[in-house]
């Protein structure tokens, strides 16, 4: 579903930064040897994701969710000198595509992998982090939530992706639905917790914004 009319997308994009020459590669990497490579952030929203990193300069980032690694790269660049970014995905086939591109980055050193199940793995992060971001399945988004907010530093920013769901969340949702179910859950909690001050922005998918207080 698009929430902007393709002409308007277009034009955000055209009046958007230009995608890094890596990033298209990895791009077109991704359309031709992945399933689903619609997963992968895009152009317009890489953007908003580098520019956001920037204005924070992070020490630590957490991913959830890596895919191909094209939103790591874009949340990468705003990192501080000596900061670390922590991704996690279950997908092993992916991991040398993952970091083949990570290394030609620059970025490479920096960018610390972790395979396996990120219910597994964040509790055993013995850092606290500036930024996260949460792209990984859907019903596990709420949890996730909950393992990384105490976790955070104050002022530390929480991004949640794809929380409008293709504008299911706003459709009727049939019983067996239960992506949808969770989002529509979650997006709830985050709008309730007095840990947070949250804004839904309706980029791409839906993008929400959480800074912990």
């Amino acid at each position: 579903m698009h929430f902007l009319s393709e002409d308007l997308e277009n034009y955000a994009c055209e009046h958007t930064d230009n995608e890094p020459p890596l990033l298209q590669e990895l791009s077109r990497r991704s359309h031709l040897t992945v399933l689903q490579p619609r997963m992968i952030s895009g152009h317009l929203q890489g953007r908003f994701l580098s520019l956001l990193s920037k204005l924070i300069q992070p020490k630590t980032i957490l991913e959830i969710g890596t895919y191909t690694g094209y939103a790591t790269l874009c949340l990468a660049e705003g990192l501080a000198v000596d900061g670390v970014l922590h991704t996690i995905d279950i997908k092993e086939e992916l991991t040398d595509l993952q970091r083949e591109f990570f290394d030609r980055s620059g970025y490479g050193a920096q960018i610390v992998q972790h395979l396996g199940k990120a219910t597994d793995i964040i509790p055993t992060l013995s850092t606290t982090f500036d930024l996260v971001f949460i792209d990984a399945d859907k019903q596990n988004y709420a949890h996730y939530f909950d393992l990384v907010i105490e976790k955070m530093n104050s002022g530390g920013i929480i991004l949640s992706d794809n929380v409008l769901w293709s504008g299911k969340v706003v459709q009727e949702v049939k019983p067996s639905d239960k992506h949808t179910q969770a989002l529509m859950a979650y997006n709830q909690k985050l709008k309730e917790d007095p840990r947070i001050e949250t804004v839904l922005l309706p980029i791409r998918d839906g993008i929400t914004i959480s800074r912990v207080k």
